[in-house]
């Protein structure tokens, strides 16, 4: 395994969750306290591979109108980006829907590209069934820790101009809007939609100003 991936794995499992295998058994006992989940659920995480792809794709294509392709993804992979799953103890009404060998569902994945002193998240997806129940929080939680210790002043992502709910979210993160990128993404009819630029400082008491 990558040595970066595995940090971010240990940084997730150990940093932020409550006790949770990389490699996860098929039987967990241990519960999970995320907002909103109808059931207690033990999580865990494991690096993405090219095994996974298409079950990633799959949900992707679920959660957009313009989603990653499956390209997008294997070039991530190749070029040694970040890239993690976020699984969880299926349930019982799940357990007929899953088809991952250890008996896990998938809840949803990120993707990262390293930089000199910071960090870009360039995808963080929640499978739309599990939407609501505060994974997506508990993902950037992860990767603000990780990117921190591998010595990442800033995070940075992009976001849809019109991607209301998920620019609360960054905003409630700490997230701060630093720049516009004019017709950055497609939006069908031969149409382009700004990307609003965020960032987040990782350094406690930091007073520097983010690039534009």
């Amino acid at each position: 395994m990558d040595t970066s991936v595995n940090a971010l794995l240990v940084a997730m499992a150990g940093g932020l969750a409550r006790p949770a295998a990389v490699n996860p058994p098929r039987t967990w006992t241990a519960p999970d306290t995320r907002p909103d989940c109808a059931r207690e659920r033990r999580i865990a995480f494991a690096p993405m591979t090219e095994a996974d792809l298409d079950a990633v794709h799959a949900v992707e294509s679920c959660a957009y109108a313009h989603p990653w392709s499956r390209k997008h993804f294997r070039d991530s992979l190749q070029s040694g980006y970040p890239a993690v799953l976020l699984l969880g103890e299926a349930l019982p009404h799940e357990r007929a829907q899953t088809a991952r060998a250890d008996g896990s569902v998938l809840l949803g994945y990120l993707v990262a590209m390293p930089g000199v002193d910071e960090m870009h998240l360039l995808n963080v997806t929640v499978a739309p069934a599990h939407q609501r129940q505060g994974w997506a929080r508990f993902m950037l939680d992860a990767l603000a820790l990780w990117s921190r210790a591998q010595g990442a002043q800033w995070l940075w992502l992009e976001v849809r101009e019109s991607n209301a709910p998920a620019r609360r979210l960054y905003e409630r993160h700490g997230f701060k809007q630093v720049g516009l990128r004019k017709g950055y993404y497609p939006a069908g009819h031969l149409q382009r939609e700004d990307a609003v630029v965020m960032s987040l400082n990782l350094v406690p008491g930091d007073a520097a100003e983010a690039r534009p």
